[in-house]
Order: structure tokens, then C-alpha cells, then sequence
């Protein structure tokens, strides 16, 4: 297996945990906060979304990505966390559909590089965060499970079945 299989593994393995997690959610269940001042699922979602856009398309600018609607990155950014309510949220199916989008382009992208490439350093902000294109990849995966990890909170509070 080289480099790029593995990390497109880890992609789409986390892609398949957060569907897994939330596939018996309803489109009121993505709006549900396990706790005052914690995030619902949708605003998650849309989050982990924005993560795959942002951190990729910021180093690797003429990768293919579908358009997010308007008013996405603020909905599913630190301001957004905080909106009571449904407004500008989508739903589920909406938002998975546009999770599958936008983690395909994460692979396309990530399938044009070849192993060395993995190797090339990330500029700007990102740098410190991830220094290499090879973990900048590893980030939106592991970006993914961690907000996975928190449907398992909501999933208690909302009485669903133990996942794993």
C-alpha cells in the first residue's frame, strides 16, 4: 500500500463512520445539542465539510471542489455554533450529500499527488498545524473523527442504539 492508498483509506473510513453514526438520525436529531453550548450534529457536519474545502483547497488552490451554498462557512463556523434554531441549516440528506461531494474531491485531489508530494510542505497558517501535505490530508481525516466521536454523545442522549 502506498502513502496515498493509506490516507485515502483513512478518508474514506472516517467518511463511513460519521454516516454510520448518524444513519438513523432524523432532521430533527441533527439539531439536537446533547448539552447547553455544545454543537448539534448539523452544525458538525457542516463543520467537518468546511474543513475538507478549506484546509485542501487553501494548498492545493486548483483542486476541483462542488460550490458550498452561500453563507455555509459562517452557518458552520464559530458563529453559527451558537444559532438557536433551524435557519440555514440543511437537512440531513442534504448535508451527507454534500459530504460525499466534497470528501470525493478530497480523494481526486489527493490522487493527482504522487507519494513525494505528500512530502511538500504546507505554507501560510496551516504550516504549524500541519506541516506537510501528506498530514494536512491526515488532518481532515482526523478532523472527521473527532466530530464523529461527538455524535456518540447526542446518540445517548437522543436513547439510539450503542454504535461499537
Amino acid at each position: 500500500m502506498t502513502g496515498r492508498e493509506a490516507i485515502q483509506e483513512f478518508l474514506e473510513s472516517t467518511k463511513g463512520t460519521l454516516n454510520w453514526y448518524l444513519s438513523d438520525f432524523t432532521d430533527a436529531d441533527m439539531l439536537v445539542r446533547p448539552v447547553p453550548g455544545a454543537n448539534h450534529a448539523a452544525w458538525q457536519v457542516g463543520n467537518v465539510i468546511g474543513g475538507d474545502f478549506f484546509l485542501i483547497k487553501d494548498q492545493l488552490p486548483d483542486a476541483v471542489f462542488p460550490e458550498l451554498p452561500a453563507g455555509f462557512a459562517e452557518l458552520h463556523g464559530s458563529a453559527g455554533a451558537k444559532q438557536e434554531g433551524p435557519e440555514g441549516f440543511l437537512t440531513k440528506d442534504e448535508y451527507l450529500k454534500l459530504f460525499a461531494d466534497v470528501r470525493a474531491a478530497v480523494v481526486t485531489a489527493l490522487n493527482k499527488l504522487t507519494d513525494a508530494d505528500l512530502d511538500r510542505p504546507v505554507t501560510g497558517k496551516l504550516a504549524s498545524f500541519a506541516p506537510t501535505l501528506g498530514k494536512l490530508f491526515i488532518a481532515a481525516a482526523n478532523h472527521t473523527m473527532m466530530h464523529a466521536g461527538q455524535f456518540t454523545v447526542i446518540r445517548r442522549k437522543l436513547g439510539k442504539p450503542v454504535l461499537m
